[in-house]
């Protein structure tokens, strides 16, 4: 069966069937799921990522592990942000509920690699650790709701996606509300790509102050 991921001609108006509705107020099983991983596990996301990088500035991570620790994280941030962001704007079928648990499996095997690297140059706290179970479940968490938003999808998948559609990367057949999907991707900018960058970038910089050192 031939892998199509990006079919053009679905994605040139993917804006423009009207937006899915997100309840506040109903107490429906489903929009209360919806609601729960939109408006708390992805945005509360954040917070663990946030500690996380606190921990590793009050730890020195620039004058100990440096560099290449501070670069496996930017490589988690990009195994999580990837199935985030497919799953934010492609319709979720056997494709994307693969990649989403694939991306999971990856992410927590980084993961331990990340611990593994840091223990031997600089202390890990327990209260850092304790922040890394958050980091590590939430990915197993939105893939949970989201499978269970999605049952039909993952039986269809367990079945090996049997219809072509099962395996392109289409638009939602009705996307999220654009408001949305600008301030989550403000609140990850703000709380996640911007501190480790600026985490890299202070690694980096040590490390070439004190390669050039006599």
């Amino acid at each position: 069966m031939a892998l199509r991921l990006l079919p053009r001609k679905a994605w040139q108006n993917w804006r423009r069937p009207a937006d899915l509705r997100i309840p506040l107020r109903s107490t429906d099983a489903e929009d209360a799921g919806r609601r729960f991983l939109l408006y708390g596990v992805l945005p509360l996301w954040v917070l663990p990522g946030l500690a996380d990088w606190w921990m590793h500035k009050r730890t020195g991570i620039e004058h100990t592990s440096g560099t290449k620790e501070s670069a496996v994280h930017a490589l988690m941030m990009t195994e999580a942000g990837v199935p985030v962001l497919v799953g934010l704007l492609a319709r979720i079928n056997p494709l994307v509920l693969t990649v989403m648990g694939g991306a999971a499996l990856v992410h927590g095997a980084t993961a331990v690699h990340d611990v593994s690297l840091a223990v031997g140059d600089r202390e890990v706290r327990p209260v850092e650790q304790h922040i890394h179970s958050f980091l590590e479940v939430l990915p197993l968490t939105a893939l949970s709701f989201t499978a269970c938003l999605h049952s039909g999808q993952v039986r269809r998948a367990l079945r090996g996606g049997p219809h072509p559609d099962d395996w392109r990367l289409l638009p939602k057949e009705r996307p999220l509300p654009a408001p949305y999907l600008a301030a989550l991707a403000a609140v990850i900018t703000a709380g996640v790509a911007v501190p480790y960058a600026e985490e890299l970038r202070r690694c980096l910089h040590t490390a070439a102050r004190e390669g050039s050192r006599p």
